[in-house]
């Protein structure tokens, strides 16, 4: 497999994509977008940092292209949304420069106190102005952290040895994880109204974009400092050059910008703005952490299959593969299986889990179930990546619900198909823990192997139907490898699974379907 790297990398990283068996590597750095778009089919794999703009043609004309590496943690230079619906996984690498920047915030937050940068100008200016930079103690000060992830909660660690008052607003982070690191846990209105500083931790997005404005600017405290060393594009930067030129907005310093590289921003024009070229993640240490993060996250998914750090598909970690991959490969047959026996227009699938399965991330479960189904309809490539944004796209909902109550199996998964039609239920588990088994069809148990091609018929329960098939299938030099029979009761309905080692022709299905006491007979391939 070949994997593509276009941005300037740690030799580290390109290190381990070498010596990796089965992959080779080129690095083309400062390749043109139009080159790339050129030689991009002949790889597996790319890896880029911020430079290269992964674009949607590029991602289109890569048709071998199975996953994209970023090195560092943004991923907006690349189009995700056309990598998911090409079943490309985009994956990024959140912790490689982590410290570094909570390092860089803090220092920023330091120099807006002390005045650094302006007073360091001043002195190799000449003058020796000691009474022009008053500055301010850190101590005892209210910091407000608008973002409180992996990056956030570095910066109030740090901040508390400072002996700072640290709140924090951030709707996916509960009281009880704040408050083990010492932050207390309150509204955006809040923040803005106490905080004498406000750092920024947020990803950029529809949401984050603009979120410190005009309106925002006006509730926070007057001279308040701010500090982002997040996104550009979060600070609405003509908003904030007014609100420093009033002085309600007391000092900022910038690592990021909304338009890089930033060199003419009204902002460098203030005395009482620091700004810094996106150094954020510029230390030795995380371009070798992250170059080396992502090649090993490039050549685990490449190699065994193993998601990590994805921005756009369920992550899966080696210790839950392990766990997990007996019964990703049962759910894609169940899905598989469910969609080849239901009739019409498909309008929900459901997955439920019971007993020991339904403790893992199934995330990962439902997404190759929905992958299962989808395969039988489309004749697109359809993978665990595109999947579940395919279905919304074709409005099929896709529910999921958990039990940790055995039943009949010690795990159990169950897919049923909803249509305009009517419904089909297909449940399977593991026997042995690898050995996957359909031991439910609609109402009908039974314990049938899914594999290779199936002839599933359902019929009265009557003498002689089975005979009269397994000789038709004979005569027809069709073999049987193996076959499984569940009844509702005797003389009632009765449905089979049979194993065949060839596909049945189209004339014999038609004889079986014709033959008296058959409600219905299809031939499906899992």
């Amino acid at each position: 497999m070949r994997v593509l790297v276009t941005d300037d990398l740690s030799p580290r990283g390109v290190e381990v994509l070498r010596q990796t068996p089965d992959i080779q590597v080129d690095v083309r750095p400062k390749t043109k977008p139009e080159d790339l778009i050129q030689i991009i089919e002949q790889y597996d794999a790319l890896i880029v940092r911020s430079a290269t703009k992964v674009t949607a043609d590029a991602i289109r004309a890569g048709k071998q292209l199975k996953v994209i590496g970023r090195a560092g943690v943004g991923v907006d230079n690349v189009d995700v949304e056309v990598a998911t619906a090409q079943g490309v996984v985009v994956m990024n690498t959140p912790t490689g420069n982590t410290i570094t920047t909570a390092e860089h915030t803090i220092s920023l937050l330091l120099a807006l106190a002390k005045n650094v940068p302006q007073a360091v100008g001043s002195l190799k200016a000449g003058q020796w102005a000691k009474g022009k930079f008053l500055n301010i103690e850190l101590y005892n000060k209210t910091l407000g952290i608008i973002g409180l992830g992996r990056i956030g909660s570095e910066v109030a660690k740090r901040a508390k040895g400072f002996a700072m008052r640290v709140i924090a607003y951030d709707p996916f982070i509960s009281a009880e994880v704040a408050s083990r690191i010492g932050v207390e846990l309150t509204d955006p209105e809040e923040v803005y109204r106490q905080a004498d500083f406000i750092t920024l931790h947020v990803p950029s997005g529809p949401d984050t974009y603009h979120m410190i404005n005009r309106e925002t600017i006006s509730q926070m405290k007057p001279g308040v400092r701010i500090v982002n060393c997040a996104r550009g594009g979060i600070v609405e930067e003509e908003a904030l050059y007014d609100a420093m030129v009033t002085g309600h907005v007391a000092a900022a310093a910038f690592d990021v910008f909304e338009d890089e590289p930033a060199t003419t921003s009204p902002l460098l024009s203030l005395e009482n703005f620091i700004g810094t070229p996106h150094l954020g993640a510029a230390t030795a240490e995380a371009q070798e952490n992250v170059a080396v993060a992502i090649a090993q996250q490039v050549a685990g998914y490449l190699t065994r299959g193993i998601i990590l750090n994805s921005v756009n598909t369920p992550s899966i970690e080696p210790e839950l593969l392990a766990k997990i991959q007996p019964y990703l490969t049962l759910a894609e047959k169940l899905g598989r299986l469910d969609s080849q026996l239901v009739e019409g227009r498909f309008q929900e699938i459901r997955i439920d889990y019971t007993g020991e399965v339904a403790s893992y991330d199934t995330s990962p479960l439902t997404a190759v179930v929905v992958k299962g189904v989808l395969d039988s309809i489309t004749s697109g490539a359809i993978n665990m990546v595109n999947a579940l944004p395919f279905a919304r796209q074709r409005g099929i909902r896709v529910v999921e619900s958990k039990s940790s109550q055995e039943e009949d199996y010690a795990s159990l998964i169950s897919v049923v198909i909803q249509t305009d039609r009517g419904q089909c239920v297909v449940a399977g588990t593991l026997f042995s823990r690898r050995e996957p088994r359909v031991v439910r069809i609609d109402e009908f148990s039974l314990e049938a192997v899914p594999e290779g091609h199936l002839l599933v018929f359902s019929n009265l329960d009557v003498p002689g139907v089975i005979g009269k098939i397994g000789t038709l299938l004979g005569q027809n030099e069709v073999n049987i490898a193996g076959m499984n029979l569940g009844r509702e009761k005797p003389g009632g309905k009765a449905l089979s699974v049979v194993n065949v080692d060839s596909p049945i022709p189209t004339p014999v299905l038609d004889e079986i379907r014709r033959m008296p006491n058959i409600v219905y007979a299809k031939v499906v391939k899992v």
